[in-house]
């Protein structure tokens, strides 16, 4: 099948190369946050991507959108990861934004200055969503909201936190506001260390008495576990699953290069036992994240290809890297090579949107209870953008 996207996975593979690989040795080494680095992908309209034309985005698909993060991500998976973070805060705003909301913020995300971020999950409660303890009151015309939210993707160099806080008790006490980062009250923990996706933002936001106008609110009061939900499903696993086939790409192309200019282990069956394995792997992974992809731009009913996307992508690379580092033997475990690099990055993009058993809990529950719920792909076709060129 011929690639109707392959003009632009050259284009972004030019950017990348070009722009992201001097850096990466610096930010593997220093910790510091590559703000430069993801304002030049904003600029180039890719945070836009999905952004309808008439607020300024390009008004492309999901595939595209897959396209341009697993490109990136071939090259470096931090970067793969700041840019599907802000897509992701955008994803609240288009929505369940109101059009005077959309008309505000759009425009300033579709051109590259402003990163908007998503913040949800709490140290205390995890991917317990309903557990989270940050509240919102109301005060006069607008709310007064406090609390702490954690692992929040581009938290120190995003520019609108879509933040979710309980404002009742029960399962409809949550509700979503849009916040300034320099807004009184908003500050950010230090970063702390981590395994991987170093120079990515992804860190500890804190609300003290932030006051904001109704205005900045998200959605109905009541509606926050739904915008959460409806960004998670449908743009943050996708996301996150199009970052793991690009990790996966890299892990092939470094371990065959390996291998090639190595003779003596080329021919050894288990090296191409091996080398077979994280190929198909790889297909596999492909065809489901994809599929899933092109499910969703035709409006078609599609969480749980969404969900297995993630899924499978995640499991895949972690397969991948197991064995790339195996091959390598003791050369993967050197900083000087990716592969160790490829490895630690592989970890990290499990959890955001939902380990793999929460993957699996969801299929379960579609599984015994077929049809329970709307899905979030029925409820926001119409707001799918067509594809960027007729499917094939």
């Amino acid at each position: 099948m011929p690639d109707r996207h392959r003009d632009l996975r050259a284009t972004v593979r030019a950017f990348a190369e070009s722009e992201i690989v001097p850096r990466i040795a610096h930010m593997e080494t220093s910790a510091q946050i590559e703000h430069g680095l993801v304002t030049a992908m904003a600029r180039q309209g890719w945070i836009g991507v999905t952004i309808p034309a008439a607020y300024g985005g390009m008004g492309a698909s999901h595939e595209t959108k897959t396209v341009v993060i697993d490109e990136i991500s071939v090259v470096n998976a931090a970067m793969g990861a700041a840019a599907q973070a802000s897509i992701l805060g955008m994803a609240m705003i288009d929505h369940f934004g109101t059009e005077e909301q959309r008309k505000e913020w759009l425009p300033q995300v579709a051109d590259g200055t402003l990163l908007p971020t998503i913040a949800v999950t709490e140290k205390d409660s995890g991917g317990h969503v309903l557990g989270m303890a940050s509240t919102g009151r109301p005060k006069g015309k607008g709310w007064i909201l406090s609390g702490r939210k954690v692992y929040v993707g581009n938290s120190h160099i995003g520019g609108l936190h879509g933040v979710v806080v309980r404002t009742g008790e029960s399962p409809r006490g949550l509700t979503a506001f849009l916040v300034e980062h320099d807004r009184k009250g908003v500050s950010l923990a230090p970063h702390e260390p981590r395994v991987g996706l170093r120079g990515f933002s992804f860190g500890e936001l804190i609300l003290d008495q932030v006051r904001v106008p109704d205005s900045h609110r998200i959605g109905e009061v009541g509606e926050g576990l739904a915008v959460a939900y409806s960004s998670s499903v449908l743009y943050g696993r996708l996301n996150l699953a199009a970052v793991a086939v690009g990790i996966h790409r890299a892990v092939l192309e470094q371990t065959t290069a390996f291998v090639t200019g190595r003779p003596r282990i080329a021919g050894e069956g288990v090296v191409r036992d091996r080398l077979g394995a994280i190929a198909a792997d790889l297909r596999l992974a492909e065809l489901a994240v994809y599929h899933a992809a092109r499910r969703l731009d035709r409006g078609e009913p599609c969480d749980t290809d969404l969900i297995t996307a993630k899924l499978q992508a995640v499991g895949a690379v972690q397969r991948a890297t197991a064995l790339g580092m195996q091959t390598h033997g003791a050369a993967g475990l050197l900083t000087s090579l990716p592969m160790e690099r490829f490895l630690r990055d592989a970890l990290c993009v499990e959890p955001p949107a939902g380990t793999s058993d929460i993957q699996r809990h969801r299929l379960a529950q579609e599984a015994l209870a077929p049809g329970r719920r709307k899905q979030w792909s029925e409820r926001f076709a119409r707001r799918t953008p067509a594809p960027l060129l007729a499917p094939i």
